[in-house]
C-alpha cells in the first residue's frame, strides 16, 4: 500500500518506507521544539540538544539524502538549539508539507 507521504522519486524500498517514518515521528516526538516555515521550500526544525543529538540528526538526515535525492538537509548548532533545515525543490514542496505536517502533529 502506497503511503500519501512518500514521494514517488523514493528509492527506498517500500517496505522500509514505514520504518523510515516512524523514524522521522520519533525524532520530532523526542525533542522537537518548533518548526518554522522560512519559505514555501524551506523548512526548519529546531530541536532541544538535551533531547536530541547532534549525530542522530545527521544520520537520519543522511539516510533520507540516499533514498530522496531531492532533499537538501543542513545541520546546524547555534547556542541551545540543533537545527534541521529542510530545503526542496519547488516541484517537491508537497512532500515538504507533508514532513511540516508530520513535524507539527509531533511537537
Amino acid at each position: 500500500m502506497d503511503d500519501p507521504r512518500v514521494p514517488d522519486a523514493c528509492t527506498l524500498p517500500t517496505a522500509e518506507q514505514p520504518v523510515r517514518i516512524a523514524e522521522f515521528g520519533d525524532l520530532f516526538a523526542a525533542g522537537l521544539r518548533r518548526v518554522d516555515r522560512a519559505g514555501p521550500t524551506h523548512l526548519v526544525l529546531a530541536f532541544d540538544p538535551s533531547r536530541v543529538a547532534a549525530d542522530t540528526v545527521r544520520d537520519l538526515a543522511a539516510r533520507e539524502s540516499l533514498c530522496c535525492s531531492f532533499f537538501t538537509f543542513t545541520v546546524t548548532e547555534p547556542p541551545g538549539e540543533l537545527v534541521l533545515d529542510v530545503v526542496v525543490p519547488q516541484a517537491r514542496v508537497p512532500v515538504l508539507d507533508g514532513l511540516a505536517a508530520m513535524a507539527r502533529r509531533g511537537a
